[in-house]
């Protein structure tokens, strides 16, 4: 039986096997993926219009520049204008009379310590004194008796002596006093700690009812002279060219963009930083009043050497993904977009290119007409 089914089967896995084969030998790449079909497209910088004569042209202008930096700073205090404000005595603070951001006289007091160095310094001080007007009463005595002979004269050297010795004692504890702060003529344990220059106090590390250790404390205040103010910027390695020590940059307020204020370049720090490779700059200007620190500022540093740029209208200029481009017309009708570089805006409307196009080169007045008509 089993060999009758597969004499049955044979025929006709024969004839499988065979068209197989025929189609294998009739078609080589049969089983092979098809082959990728390359479509080149046409070049995006190259424009070709229907009656090009309806887009005017303009030559492009010529334009003797001088290379700029434009860089940002922050207004910053002049650290040679900043007056510390401390308190020789240790104790506690009963008043504070001015506060951060407040602008104050010299002379003006601005908190009142409780300090127990005061009395203890008037305390020496009236030592001190009855211990001169002891040694002024035996010095007069001694005088009296060596004169009649009574004592020798080494015991009247002994009595000047310790005279001498505490009057040095009266003046070293009134100078005590006055560092301190406080007037020996009105004792009294609280000190009252003025301010030294006028100004702003832009620092502040009191508050009432705190404590002071002195010289060891931070100091209670800060008051800057802010008639004068730094501009600290960050300036590349590759722009460092277009920095110079005592030049001038023009810098505007990001709060007042059209006011235009000059600063002198007073320090270029020796230093790189190693990882955003940029040196501070610092430039120094005088306040108009209307200068507050941490304001941003947009500085202008003007290059040495001279350079020759091209202008054009500004219609000209074609701003697509973040870049510039203008047409330049071809000799067979078309027109080729070339990327260029914008400069600074100019009067009447014109734009300054700083690459990519030479003065005298024809461009499309109106590039963005040109790109509608493209696209349509």
């Amino acid at each position: 039986m089993k060999r009758i089914l597969f004499l049955t089967a044979a025929p006709a896995l024969a004839l499988w096997l065979a068209g197989c084969q025929t189609k294998a030998a009739s078609d080589p790449a049969a089983g092979a993926p098809p082959a990728a079909q390359v479509e080149q497209e046409g070049n995006a910088d190259f424009v070709k219009v229907p009656h090009p004569e309806k887009f005017p042209l303009v030559a492009a202008g010529r334009r003797d520049s001088t290379p700029s930096l434009e860089t940002t700073g922050v207004v910053s205090a002049d650290v040679s204008r900043n007056v510390p404000v401390i308190s020789i005595a240790t104790g506690r603070i009963l008043e504070v009379k001015a506060r951060l951001g407040d602008t104050v006289t010299k002379g003006q007091l601005l908190l009142r310590v409780q300090s127990t160095d005061i009395s203890g310094a008037f305390s020496d001080y009236r030592q001190a004194v009855a211990d001169e007007k002891l040694a002024r009463t035996q010095l007069e005595r001694s005088k009296i008796l060596y004169e009649k002979g009574a004592i020798a004269q080494k015991d009247l050297e002994v009595a000047e002596d310790v005279d001498a010795k505490a009057k040095v004692t009266v003046e070293t504890t009134i100078e005590h006093l006055r560092v301190l702060g406080v007037d020996k003529d009105r004792p009294t344990a609280i000190v009252d700690v003025f301010s030294p220059a006028s100004g702003v106090i832009t620092d502040q590390q009191v508050t009432s009812a705190s404590g002071t250790q002195g010289l060891a404390s931070p100091n209670a205040f800060t008051i800057s002279d802010l008639s004068h103010v730094w501009i600290v910027c960050d300036v590349y390695e590759n722009d460092m060219s277009f920095v110079q020590l005592g030049a001038y940059a023009e810098i505007r307020l990001n709060a007042y963009p059209d006011r235009v204020l000059k600063a002198r370049v007073s320090n270029i720090s020796p230093i790189m930083d190693p990882n955003l490779r940029t040196a501070k700059v610092r430039l120094e200007v005088e306040n108009p009043g209307y200068m507050r620190l941490g304001m941003f500022v947009k500085a202008v540093f003007q290059g040495t050497k001279r350079e020759v740029h091209a202008m054009v209208p500004a219609t000209a200029v074609l701003h697509l993904h973040d870049r510039d481009w203008v047409y330049v017309p071809m000799e067979d009708g078309r027109f080729r977009r070339v990327e260029v570089k914008g400069g600074d805006m100019l009067p009447d409307k014109m734009q300054e290119i700083v690459t990519g196009l030479q003065p005298g080169q024809r461009v499309v007045q109106n590039a963005l007409v040109l790109q509608n008509s493209e696209e349509q």
